[in-house]
């Protein structure tokens, strides 16, 4: 999800975010202000983990024009261990008026932990089910506005948004990340001059006086904070999605959007389609083919993936697709704990990135990946997968510096390292996994993905980008060094001591005096290495990276100087090398030296014959009146 605040000021003042104006977004502060508060306990409630949801009937009766909600909430339940009670996530600022278990009413009782606790009239034994049925009501709290109401154009609206942990604002559920419901249907009872929106299809509207109650059903696994409903005067513009093929049919995609905005609504939404098509032809079939994909306009700036149906606030191209992506990186697969939340909004707006890439081209995507890295490196450090500390903080959690950018340029960086085949493999794997398909997924199964396809090992990759801190600053130094070759040192320190340093292929760029070019990735794995690379000109200017696929801040690179006035000719050589020497300077012994360091012949003067060296290449120390001049020569 990506919502910008209207408090821009208020944020830049708190979260102290930097700001961004990327693919012509207005420069405002991307900030992520989900249905929590800045600080709040992120821990799993162990009250609700015996017990696995299969099912629920979301019953709601709403007025958009009315902050205040009815509902009626079935669920289906499996035992994981014996139950006399069952506990749901509800706050207290709702009140429970009964719970009934087929014609049977149950006590109950709402606590200060907001729990709704409720006494079976028998145990429920380990894998065997049970059904309750909870009636409340109530106005819930506005402190972390999951339930909202507004008005657009004067008419009034309502739309829930629950990510992190909202839902239990709105209605009884079990928000952990640790069960997805197996399917739901939802029906929305309101005035019937408005449009009512959930997940998954449209089954029916049902008249009931000046009432209409429209059903939903979604037969989808869903994890509680995707479950959402929107109602207002919406209208509905339908398009079409899918490649039209045999693996992914043509599907529909539904829009619901205010009537005052329609004409420059739907002009934004003509890019849809084609964002569909692109992340299917990379990756795989949308995953919630069989039922729609859509949007919700809503209230607030920014965005929210909810499953089949996004809530939108606004309709740029990037926008878009960071919410369509989420719909394979973040609703079919969930990050499993909030520690991995980059594996839901890093990859995520990596696949804006791709984008860009696929429909703006190379220098639309340089210039994405070089805002991303200049906004990660802006500060020296932040880890990626949290602390258990850093849970308690929603705003460090939804970093946009941290969680997205560096979450997409290390996206980027697992790309470079594995090339495009791999790694696109690597991800369709990992959405295709039967164990994490519309399941869970934590930071080291992605991993094993990652290494099951490349045959690399990601330990070290890991604990650098993802599990610590900073980023490298390189030090990259070409000198031409005779004979069509060239040595390349690479130094590099570091801005967090966290990392002392990075094991990285480095990209670098060589220019020769005609305007040759040569591309090289070197790998990388100590400091000060040195490279000895065959380049068929004379170098004279060398670019760290050119690409931007490494997070990286003030690298340099830089030519050193020849040796003027020294050289050694012809070269490659057969018979005879002459030895050039700079003006006034003597000659006092030279020294031919083997790959293995062993000296095999020394002169003294500055015609040598080589008829005795075999072919190879060969180190020459030319020891004159001036110091010692040092190059290579190739023996053909």
């Amino acid at each position: 999800m990506k919502k910008i605040t209207l408090f821009i000021a208020l944020l830049i003042s708190v979260l102290g975010f930097s700001q961004e104006n990327e693919n012509n977004h207005p420069a405002l502060v991307h900030a992520e202000m989900k249905a929590a508060s800045g600080k709040m306990n992120f821990r799993k409630n162990p009250n609700t983990q015996n017990y696995d949801i299969t099912y629920h009937k979301l019953e709601f009766t709403v007025d958009p024009a009315v902050y205040f909600v009815e509902g009626r909430v079935t669920t289906t339940f499996t035992a994981l261990s014996d139950m006399q009670t069952v506990t749901f996530d509800l706050t207290n600022r709702l009140t429970v008026s009964s719970v009934m278990l087929g014609l049977t009413n149950l006590s109950f009782t709402q606590n200060t932990n907001h729990e709704l606790i409720i006494t079976l009239p028998t145990t429920v034994t380990t894998g065997n089910s049970e059904t309750v049925a909870i009636t409340y009501s109530g106005a819930p709290s506005t402190e972390e506005q999951a339930f909202t109401t507004h008005t657009h154009n004067g008419i009034p609206a309502l739309f829930t948004l629950s990510e992190p942990y909202g839902a239990k604002d709105w209605w009884p559920c079990k928000q952990d990340l640790n069960d997805k419901v197996n399917n739901i249907d939802v029906y929305i009872t309101a005035p019937s001059q408005y449009t009512s929106v959930s997940n998954g299809m449209e089954q029916s509207q049902t008249i009931n006086g000046t009432n209409k109650t429209t059903h939903f059903h979604h037969g989808y696994p869903i994890p509680a904070y995707l479950i959402a409903i929107a109602v207002t005067n919406y209208q509905i513009y339908n398009q079409q999605g899918g490649l039209g093929t045999a693996a992914s049919p043509f599907f529909p995609i539904v829009n619901y959007i205010y009537p005052e905005s329609a004409a420059s609504t739907q002009s934004s939404l003509s890019v849809t389609p084609g964002i569909m098509n692109t992340f299917e032809s990379l990756f795989i079939p949308y995953p919630f083919r069989n039922e729609k994909y859509g949007h919700a306009q809503f209230g607030w700036g920014g965005g929210m993936e909810h499953t089949t149906v996004s809530f939108m606030g606004g309709w740029n191209r990037d926008l878009i697709s960071h919410e369509m992506a989420h719909h394979w990186f973040g609703n079919k697969v969930t990050c499993g704990s909030w520690k991995d939340i980059w594996l839901n909004e890093g990859i995520t707006e990596y696949l804006s990135g791709l984008i860009i890439e696929n429909m703006d081209g190379p220098a639309s995507f340089l210039t994405w990946k070089t805002n991303k890295t200049s906004h990660i490196t802006s500060q020296p450090g932040g880890n990626l997968y949290l602390t258990e500390e850093q849970l308690n903080n929603v705003n460090r959690i939804f970093d946009y510096r941290l969680t997205y950018n560096k979450g997409s340029m290390v996206t980027n960086m697992i790309r470079f390292k594995m090339g495009d085949a791999n790694f696109f493999q690597a991800m369709r794997n990992y959405l295709n996994d039967p164990v994490l398909a519309y399941g869970y997924a934590t930071t080291p199964q992605l991993k094993t993905h990652l290494e099951a396809v490349s045959n690399m090992d990601f330990t070290d990759f890991f604990n650098d980008w993802i599990y610590k801190e900073g980023y490298p600053i390189y030090a990259v130094t070409a000198e031409n060094w005779g004979a069509g070759l060239a040595k390349i040192i690479i130094s590099q320190t570091t801005s967090h001591p966290s990392v002392p340093f990075f094991e990285m292929p480095v990209p670098v760029r060589l220019f020769g005096e005609e305007g040759q070019t040569q591309d090289l990735i070197l790998d990388n794995t100590t400091n000060a290495q040195e490279f000895i690379i065959n380049v068929p000109f004379r170098v004279i200017r060398i670019q760290f990276d050119p690409e931007k696929n490494i997070i990286s801040r003030n690298s340099t690179a830089e030519v050193k100087p020849d040796n003027i006035g020294f050289s050694i000719y012809p070269n490659p050589c057969k018979d005879l090398i002459t030895i050039k020497l700079p003006v006034n300077t003597e000659l006092e012994k030279v020294e031919i030296f083997n790959i293995l360091g062993q000296l095999i012949q020394t002169e003294h003067d500055p015609k040598i014959n080589t008829t005795n060296l075999s072919n190879g290449i060969y180190s020459i120390f030319v020891s004159t009146s001036a110091g010692v001049f040092k190059n290579r020569i190739i023996k053909e």
